[in-house]
């Protein structure tokens, strides 16, 4: 049986994250007593994600943390997940058979939003799935005012009458949101409790619990994404936790969250729309750590797996946070990393459209059966076909020779494709490269020039196991100069894991102005966060040196539709609190608007309190800078195909783990390592900095 602890005090000395992808499951181990840091990688089982995970942590702890053969997850102090599993059950509209209960009068509220077209001249555009249908959404006789005052008391036997053809249509989960239910929750108790009543082993979730804030057609999208996406998170969950148990982990496992932050599995199997960004939150969060520890402030992460490619922006060393977003499409009201995906990974299959043109993803081919040079039945080319074609990646084998490859397969199907076109074959494969890299370029212009940042005022930071191959050509398209690529790209999502801190939110909506004569209601709104949040510490057994508290307020002006999220300082709220909030949310209103209007009504709208508890987090060891000469880390060379010549060139190999801080070389270079290739085209220099980052220069 694990223990509930989080491996405080613990005599265990392992601390491993896993990242279960599309494509591969990574594994990251770091040793607390002797700082030693161990990687491991193995294809993701989609089938059951819980089987890859489990031979994953057994491979690793007994082929790189010396775990022994009948225990091998006994010496582990603590165990971060990092998954994909939500989001793709969103992507692919695989959730939950979902039930709908709501007032009377908003039954289409889910399918009328805020009746905004996303893209305003595109007549063809579609609207995501709707993910309760008609049929399954149920109005309920009940009015709370905004007061909290009841005006229509709530139709019990409605309720159960709603309860009963739900259950007889199937349904599996049940989301239940009450118009000012974040004001007063008693109609959505009551509702739930009957629900629980009628249909026993339901999932639930009542809008209350999951977003207790206003604006009622988010806080309805967030309950019912929840709700679709709370069984299949339950289902994934009841499967990996016995595998772990079997392997003999001696403590609780954790789930990243879409904030980078962790919680318990059980946690996180009751607010799975938490974790719909789990698996590329922490690759944020590491590439932070790294980004800091190397220098580098102002970054642009780029990772790049087998499924899909998720970008973010950090500048002056701090990444962009939101409380609301639109998650493929659904609006939800939870604090996240700001992060963009787009379907473009080394799995993203290649295909010819109707016009003839040629066209790459968001269609993946995955682990299984995978690109068609791992000869596993796949006719369709992918992006890691053409790699393999042109031979950036090793034509016979990678992951350290335990994946073997097929180029004659892979050039074949691309053949096929050139043939159709009517190009050469070599063209194409460089073709498939290069339309992926405006797929992905696109997406970092949407989280850094339509946000008026400038890329080229960016370093770019490439990882996962695509990322480091395709960054340099990313760059170039986007004008960026400085791409970084830490020491082991392929798991820094995994490595994420271990470096980041437990972490819960809190929120409360409560419209109230700034102003001296409210600081009573004021103080009681940021007090009740702040109870729920020394709840959570007690929960986790988080020692209180170990415990981090951090308050805000969404503040806007009196008329406003969007707020802007302001510190609140430590300490009791007082007077000078409030003159403190004034002034932080006119500097903030003067940096995002460019003006501020003193004599406006300001208003508080929601209090947040962010609760972290503090672990001991994998180090990052720096080495003293050497010599220049590389020549030491030479593997080889073959030749590979490059749009700068036209033709196959010979190119140098070189392994990562022989490279040290200050190495320097030129392209055309390729470096090769377990978990990913890094591709040093002509004309670019690379150099290796004091905590093994590989630092790639290109021209202006």
């Amino acid at each position: 049986m694990m223990d509930g602890t989080q491996g405080f005090g613990s005599k265990t000395t392992w601390r491993v994250g896993v990242d279960s992808g599309g494509t591969f499951t990574d594994v990251c181990m770091f040793d607390e007593a002797s700082g030693e840091i161990a990687v491991w990688k193995v294809s993701s089982t989609p089938d059951d994600p819980s089987r890859g995970i489990a031979q994953g942590v057994e491979e690793g702890m007994k082929e790189r943390a010396g775990g022994s053969e009948s225990d091998p997850a006994a010496a582990i102090a603590y165990l971060g997940h990092g998954t994909t599993v939500a989001t793709n059950a969103l992507i692919t509209h695989r959730g939950a058979k979902v039930g709908l209960l709501t007032t009377d009068g908003f039954r289409d509220l889910l399918e009328i939003g805020r009746q905004k077209r996303p893209d305003l001249y595109d007549l063809f555009a579609e609207k995501p799935k709707t993910l309760v249908p008609r049929e399954l959404r149920f109005e309920l006789p009940e009015r709370m005012l905004r007061t909290g005052e009841v005006s229509v008391p709530l139709d019990e036997e409605a309720v159960r009458k709603a309860a009963r053809a739900m259950k007889a249509a199937g349904v599996e989960a049940v989301a239940i949101c009450f118009l000012y239910a974040f004001v007063n929750p008693a109609h959505e108790k009551i509702a739930k409790a009957i629900v629980e009543d009628e249909m026993p082993g339901v999932f639930l979730c009542a809008s209350h619990e999951i977003a207790p804030e206003f604006r009622e057609f988010e806080r309805l999208s967030t309950a019912t994404v929840n709700a679709y996406l709370g069984p299949i998170m339950h289902r994934y969950i009841s499967r990996l936790t016995p595998r772990l148990e079997e392997l003999g982990l001696p403590i609780a496992p954790h789930l990243t969250q879409s904030n980078g932050g962790v919680v318990r599995f059980e946690v996180a199997a009751e607010t799975p729309v938490r974790a719909v960004l789990s698996g590329p939150s922490t690759g944020v969060v590491a590439a932070q750590a790294i980004g800091t520890r190397g220098g580098f402030d102002d970054i642009i992460t780029f990772d790049m797996g087998g499924t899909s490619s998720d970008v973010a922006l950090m500048a002056g060393g701090e990444t962009t946070q939101t409380n609301e977003s639109i998650v493929h499409g659904y609006p939800i009201k939870a604090p996240m990393l700001d992060i963009h995906t787009v379907g473009a990974g080394g799995g993203s299959i290649a295909t010819i459209d109707s016009g003839g043109l040629l066209k790459v993803g968001p269609e993946s081919a995955g682990a299984d059966p995978g690109p068609v040079c791992y000869g596993r039945g796949a006719t369709e080319p992918t992006v890691t076909d053409a790699n393999i074609v042109l031979q950036v990646l090793n034509p016979v084998e990678i992951l350290d020779g335990r994946m073997k490859v097929h180029r004659d397969l892979a050039l074949e199907a691309i053949g096929k494709m050139a043939e159709k076109l009517g190009m050469e074959t070599m063209d194409v494969a460089q073709g498939i490269i290069s339309v992926v890299t405006a797929n992905m370029a696109k997406a970092i212009r949407v989280i850094s020039v339509q946000r008026g940042h400038d890329p080229r005022n960016y370093a770019l930071m490439a990882f996962g196991g695509a990322g480091p191959l395709h960054a340099v050509r990313l760059a170039q398209e986007l004008g960026m100069t400085t791409v970084v690529i830490p020491r082991n790209p392929g798991i820094l999502c995994a490595m994420g894991l271990l470096l980041t801190d437990l972490r819960a939110d809190f929120s409360t909506t409560k419209l109230v102005a700034l102003d001296a004569g409210n600081l009573d209601v004021i103080a009681e709104a940021m007090s009740k966060v702040e109870d729920e949040a020394a709840g959570w510490f007690a929960s986790e057994a988080i020692p209180a040196d170990k415990q981090m508290t951090t308050r805000r307020v969404d503040m806007r002006y009196d008329g406003q539709n969007y707020e802007l999220s302001i510190p609140l300082p430590d300490g009791p709220v007082t007077a000078e609190t409030l003159v403190a909030l004034e002034k932080g949310f006119t500097e903030a209103h003067e940096r995002m608007y460019g003006f501020a209007v003193p004599e406006e009504r300001i208003l508080c709208v929601t209090f947040r309190a962010e609760a972290m508890g503090l672990v001991k987090k994998a180090e990052l060891p720096e080495r003293p800078l050497g010599d220049a000469d590389a020549s030491g880390a030479v593997i080889g060379s073959r030749e590979v195909w490059y749009p700068e010549t036209g033709a196959f060139t010979e190119t140098t190999l070189y392994a990562r783990d022989r490279l040290a801080p200050g190495n320097v070389f030129q392209g055309p270079a390729i470096v090769e390592q377990m978990d990913t290739t890094t591709l040093i085209p002509p004309g670019v220099t690379a150099r290796v900095d004091t905590i093994d980052n590989l630092i790639l220069e290109l021209s202006a």
